[in-house]
C-alpha cells in the first residue's frame, strides 16, 4: 500500500504547445525510483516533431526546430519507444507519476493515433497536482509544479525540462503520501479516487467560473481527455 516507498516511475512531456489534443512530443523523460527514493535509471527522448517548434514552447522547454532537427529521432520511432516502454511499466502494475498528467496522457494518446499505435491503458497513474487539491483544497497561491515543490520542499533545478519535472513530480507524490495516510493506498485505488477526484475538482472549478461566464465548461476527463 506504501507506493512511496516501492518502485515508481516519474514521467513528464515538454511538447509543442498548450493544447495536449494538438501538442507534438519533442522531450519525453522516465525516471526509475527505488523503495528508499532515488533515481536509479532514466531514459530521455528528443524527437524532431515535424513541424517548426513554436517559439513560445521553445522559450518554455529550450528546444529549437534547429535543435530537434538536428538531434532529434523520427517522431514515430521516439513515439513508439516511450508508449511502448510506459504499456511495459503499467502492464508490470508499476505506478508512473506525472504531476497534471492529463495533459501528457492525453498527448500520448493522440499522438499514438496519429502514428497508428493502439492508445495507452493509463493505469496506474499517480497526479500530485490531483492530490494536492484534494488534501489542501483551500490553499491560495499558484499549483504549479515550480509553486507545489516549493510548498512541499522539493528542489526543482531546470524547471521545465523533461528530466526535471519528472523527478520532481515523484519527490511532491511522496510528501503528499507521506503528511496523508488517506493517499497511502494501492496505487490501483488511488487511480480510481482520482478519477472520481478530478471529476469533483473540475466541477467546482466550473461553477466558479460561471459566476462570470455562464457557458463556461471544465473537462471532468482524467488521465485521457476523451474524443480525438
Amino acid at each position: 500500500m506504501n507506493w512511496h516507498q516501492s518502485i515508481r516511475a516519474g514521467f513528464d512531456l515538454e511538447t509543442t504547445g498548450r493544447d495536449p489534443r494538438s501538442a507534438l512530443i519533442v522531450t519525453a523523460t522516465l525516471v526509475m525510483v527505488d523503495a528508499q527514493g532515488r533515481a536509479t535509471a532514466s531514459a530521455e527522448w528528443l524527437l524532431d516533431p515535424g513541424v517548426p517548434i513554436p517559439a513560445e514552447a521553445a522559450e518554455v522547454h529550450g528546444v529549437t526546430t534547429e535543435r530537434a532537427q538536428a538531434e532529434g529521432m523520427p517522431a514515430a520511432q521516439g513515439v513508439t519507444e516511450i508508449t511502448e516502454t510506459l504499456r511495459d511499466l503499467f502492464a508490470a502494475g508499476i505506478p508512473v507519476v506525472a504531476f497534471n498528467g492529463v495533459y501528457d496522457f492525453t498527448v500520448m494518446d493522440r499522438e499514438a493515433r496519429r502514428h497508428g499505435l493502439a492508445p495507452l491503458e493509463a493505469r496506474p497513474v499517480i497526479d500530485p497536482f490531483v492530490l494536492d487539491k484534494q488534501v489542501d483544497r483551500f490553499r491560495k497561491g499558484k499549483r504549479t509544479l515550480s509553486a507545489v515543490s516549493e510548498h512541499y520542499g522539493v528542489t526543482l533545478e531546470n524547471a521545465h525540462t523533461s528530466a526535471a519535472d519528472a523527478l520532481a513530480a515523484v519527490q511532491v507524490a511522496d510528501a503528499l503520501a507521506e503528511r496523508h495516510e488517506q493517499l497511502r493506498v494501492d496505487p490501483a485505488e488511488l487511480h480510481e479516487r482520482q478519477v472520481r477526484w478530478k471529476a469533483e475538482q473540475a466541477e467546482s472549478f466550473e461553477e466558479y467560473l460561471r459566476r462570470k461566464d455562464p457557458q463556461a465548461t471544465v473537462s471532468r476527463d482524467w488521465p485521457v481527455e476523451s474524443g480525438r
